[in-house]
């Protein structure tokens, strides 16, 4: 065996591995013992993506964490946070479908989008039905053209349109191209009602609230937001930030952590042997089997060691190595 497909293969979670002591499991703030893996965070309302980045980091004392795909401070839910070499895959978790509860109000359009901006347009008198705005939705699903709203992250010349929108400046934006793969109206109480949106990556659930309005007339703002999955993460399955805080000194932490290759499991996998894995860590090519789908693929080392990320290279018909990871040798 050079390099061979395996089918079920995965990285242990460190919960699930028996050679793990409690000793080790508390030893997080030393700096090579640093966790990597993805926690599934429930973002609390009142705090930024950011924030709940930092609470991690200094909870954990490990100095690379990131978080893969930003919420806004007033939005709750599943909030992805990537520890120690698991900020390499953040890239993968961003690409996954997000699903949301939305509640959202008629009659009152705001300069952000959502309850936290300012009121720039009332109706007072709504005439709007349930069948109307289910006759709306359907100019929503698939693929559609979205404009940006101006209280976002995205940078105009290098500078993010929400500093620039409260100097009250206003630019263009081009619209951008996202797709809605479910839009569900599940509750009906006027002026308000509540959807669930599956969407990819870029949406703006603010701007579908806009829009929306604008389709009926009314004009509408985002009432209240919950991101409830983020690809194959649940808010169901979600630990709590005080939770994932305190299981840093309690010494609970590899229960929430999970395997950074989750990331990764839309992708083949291989199983490569003691010579091809030590060509991989030197960045030298190797030879394999071809690709069915993805020319990127996940490889391991018996019995189950993530060993990389490889990408298929269809003129020399080799595999190259693209990220390459030491995880029983992580550091912060």
């Amino acid at each position: 065996m050079a390099m061979e497909r395996a089918e079920n293969i995965r990285e242990l979670c460190l919960a699930c591995q028996s050679e793990l002591s409690q000793a080790a499991s508390t030893e997080v703030r030393s700096a090579k013992s640093a966790p990597a893996g993805i926690l599934n965070v429930n973002k609390p309302p009142g705090l930024t993506s950011h924030d709940v980045v930092d609470r991690i980091r200094a909870a954990s004392g490990v100095r690379r964490v990131g978080h893969a795909g930003t919420l806004d401070p007033s939005a709750s839910g599943v909030l992805l946070v990537c520890m120690g070499q698991a900020t390499r895959v953040s890239e993968y978790l961003m690409e996954s479908r997000k699903s949301y509860d939305a509640w959202i109000q008629l009659g009152i359009t705001t300069d952000t989008g959502d309850a936290e901006g300012n009121v720039v347009r009332r109706v007072p008198d709504i005439d709007t039905t349930r069948e109307r705005v289910l006759e709306a939705l359907h100019l929503f699903r698939g693929r559609i053209e979205q404009v940006p709203p101006m209280h976002s992250a995205l940078k105009h010349q290098g500078e993010p349109l929400y500093k620039l929108a409260r100097r009250g400046i206003v630019v263009e934006r081009a619209p951008r191209t996202v797709e809605i793969h479910d839009l569900r109206l599940t509750e009906w109480t006027p002026p308000s009602f509540r959807l669930f949106i599956e969407c990819s990556k870029g949406t703006y659930i603010r701007a579908l609230a806009a829009d929306l309005g604008e389709a009926l007339g009314t004009g509408a703002h985002l009432e209240q937001l919950v991101r409830v999955a983020c690809g194959p993460y649940r808010m169901g399955d979600a630990v709590s930030l005080h939770e994932a805080e305190r299981s840093f000194s309690n010494g609970r932490w590899p229960q929430f952590l999970h395997p950074l290759d989750e990331a990764l499991l839309h992708l083949e996998a291989f199983v490569v042997d003691a010579n091809t894995e030590a060509k991989i860590r030197y960045g030298q090519q190797v030879e394999g089997p071809e690709p069915r789908d993805s020319l990127l693929c996940r490889t391991y080392a018996p019995p189950g060691v993530f060993v990389a990320i490889l990408q298929y290279d269809q003129g020399s018909k080799t595999w190259q190595p693209r990220k390459v990871f030491n995880l029983h040798e992580a550091t912060a």
